[in-house]
């Protein structure tokens, strides 16, 4: 592949292939560095790849494999991170709360088991078909919908758990005071 070629293909698929890598990793650095080893072995093996159509599948597919492949030797040598700071961020006030409900989709998703937020992420947010899915996750298209059942019924119940979570924890200071 000759260089405005490789430069286009980064331009149309890095934010898919990142936003993906993300929902997988849960790390900004993780996932780029996963997002780059993609591109990487596109420049170093992609010219083996005979039908060009099939380009978004393979950076995919590969993106998933080299995931799998950090999360085995992650498992074998384990590496600790200091916590993110995003739990030290300031509570979302009132006037971004239309802005919120993305934000607690998300935050949502998160927390949906790994072997379902993958379907989940490739479907809604990237707007892959089930047969795309299928491909890259290297499962049957029946296993892609049943995991797409399941890891949506599952965000719904955490969507719900995290709002109810939210309406237990407002209580006015006086009627704190007055329990006590």
């Amino acid at each position: 592949m000759d260089e405005p070629d490789f430069d286009q293909l980064v331009s149309d698929y890095y934010q898919p292939l990142y936003r993906f890598a993300l929902s997988l990793t849960e790390r900004e650095s993780e996932a780029c560095d996963l997002t780059q080893q993609t591109f990487f072995l596109w420049a170093s093996k992609g010219q083996q790849l005979r039908d060009r159509s099939k380009v978004k599948s393979w950076l995919f597919t590969t993106l998933h494999r080299e995931f799998l492949g950090s999360r085995r030797r992650t498992t074998r040598f384990p590496h600790h991170e200091i916590e993110s700071v995003e739990r030290e961020l300031p509570p979302v006030t009132p006037a971004t709360v239309n802005e919120m409900d993305a934000g607690t989709v998300m935050q949502a998703l998160m927390n949906v088991d790994e072997v379902y937020r993958a379907p989940l992420m490739l479907f809604y947010l990237e707007d892959h078909s089930y047969l795309e899915i299928a491909a890259v996750l290297d499962v049957p298209v029946g296993t892609v919908m049943s995991r797409l059942a399941r890891g949506k019924a599952q965000l719904r119940g955490l969507i719900a758990d995290q709002a109810a979570g939210e309406e237990r924890k407002i209580v006015p200071l006086p009627e704190l005071r007055q329990a006590h």
